[in-house]
């Protein structure tokens, strides 16, 4: 079974948060979970609900701060097994085309 999670933990602060998430998604590395952080949150893989659980109060522990906001959307689909990946790219079959309109060469630019 893989369980896909949408995780999102920020302190609320006025200005940067880049160094409190960061630490939020280095606190991911200590269990058995495969992530990937876009401008939106953070997407977890595991192959159970409770090391996800586990994972995301972790995140959400390693945040500093007076208040911290986390929000965690789940899909567990027990009938099938079935990656991010593997959703992303079936969507990207019913478009026949990557599903994004950012062209590679936008994000070599991003990176300068």
């Amino acid at each position: 079974m893989t369980v896909i999670a949408l995780l999102s933990v920020a302190p609320v602060i006025e200005g940067s948060m880049s160094g409190e998430v960061a630490k939020a998604v280095d606190a991911l590395e200590a269990y058995d979970v495969e992530y990937e952080t876009n401008p939106m949150g953070t997407v977890i893989e595991a192959d159970d609900v409770g090391e996800l659980f586990a994972a995301a109060q972790a995140a959400h522990e390693a945040v500093d701060g007076d208040r911290v906001s986390t929000v965690l959307k789940i899909d567990d689909k027990r009938s099938r097994d079935a990656s991010a990946e593997q959703k992303v790219e079936a969507v990207e079959e019913h478009l026949g085309r990557p599903a994004t309109n950012r062209d590679e060469s936008d994000d070599e630019t991003e990176a300068e």
